[in-house]
């Protein structure tokens, strides 16, 4: 093994662990200074822990994309919602069928969707400039908005409320929190500096792109938050919270993963994370509603289902790996 590739190993495994770490810090100091000065914790958790979620995409993504390797930034944000659904939610479900509320179904799956029609329209042009970082970001302006009116009246009865009302701490003095949150914006972004160096250096190295590199490889280190919190949840037989945490970090991931990249930098996308990679996460999206609707009552991901999306991950992992390879 050369000296280069096993630097660039080190850098991936240094950068995934410390940012999934900073990340966690940065939440929990940031969700316990908040709530220690009065804030609600529905709120704090619709808030604070919503972009939480998605925090390791999108530091990793930014970081990407003012180092002017836009496949990188946008394969992370499209690669973890494939994996959201195909890996985790099809891992978990094959641990424990979960149980998927009449609400989700017919309110968060409807939003997702408008979500991804929203991304491939801005998209579409293979250009995601700062005009459609503002429609991105404004987008999840509008999702906040809605969520905390949704958390606001319906209270943590409420799937998705619920599911971000439980990562609030309680019971943290405020010098610890403000020295979590103070250690968590420092070795946030520099963790996302550290694994985007060491992607960047194994995309040169093995000789594929940064978007291979970015779907692969940081799509599932970054995911690995989402695949903890979604083990645990089904362990415990928390569905809604499981269900509640993928849907959100989905919306999340494009919205202002995708949104406040392109306001950092303008990026240039290539034309096969349109026709192939965004196709995919369509249609597993659209696969795992299919499989879970129900006419009457709630939908269940029986463990079929969620063989069929863990199958379906392996698939796609396989082809975007062999492809590059054969490239």
């Amino acid at each position: 093994m050369s000296t280069t590739l096993l630097i660039a190993l080190l850098e991936l495994a240094a950068g995934f662990t410390l940012l999934i770490w900073a990340a966690d810090r940065l939440v929990t100091g940031a969700s316990a200074l908040a709530t220690n000065i009065g804030v609600s914790p529905l709120l704090v958790g619709l808030t604070i822990v919503g972009f939480g979620t998605s925090a390791p995409e999108m530091l990793v993504s930014m970081i990407a994309s003012l180092r002017g390797n836009p496949s990188l930034a946008i394969g992370n944000a499209v690669g973890s919602n494939i994996a959201n659904v195909g890996l985790i939610l099809g891992l978990t479900a094959m641990i424990y069928p979960l149980r998927v509320e009449r609400i989700t179904l017919k309110r968060e799956f409807p939003v997702l969707g408008v979500i991804m029609l929203l991304t491939l329209a801005v998209m579409w042009n293979l250009q995601l400039t700062r005009i459609d970082g503002l429609i991105l970001a404004g987008g999840l302006g509008l999702l906040l908005a809605g969520m905390i009116w949704l958390g606001l009246t319906h209270g943590e009865r409420d799937p998705m409320a619920s599911a971000l009302t439980e990562g609030v701490p309680r019971n943290m003095s405020t010098r610890r929190a403000g020295l979590w949150t103070l250690v968590g914006l420092i070795a946030l972004p520099l963790s996302a500096q550290i694994l985007v160096n060491g992607a960047v250096t194994l995309a040169l190295i093995v000789g594929v792109s940064d978007a291979v590199i970015g779907l692969t490889i940081v799509a599932l280190g970054t995911s690995l938050p989402e695949l903890a919190a979604a083990a645990a949840s089904a362990l415990r037989r928390e569905d809604d919270l499981a269900i509640g945490n993928i849907l959100g970090s989905n919306m999340f991931n494009l919205l202002g993963v995708l949104g406040i990249a392109a306001l950092v930098h303008p990026m240039t996308i290539e034309p096969i994370l349109l026709q192939r990679d965004l196709s995919v996460m369509f249609l597993i999206t659209i696969g795992l509603f299919l499989l879970v609707w129900r006419r009457r009552g709630p939908g269940l991901i029986a463990r079929p289902a969620a063989a069929l999306l863990f199958v379906s991950f392996v698939v796609y992992q396989t082809v975007v790996i062999t492809t590059a390879v054969a490239g």
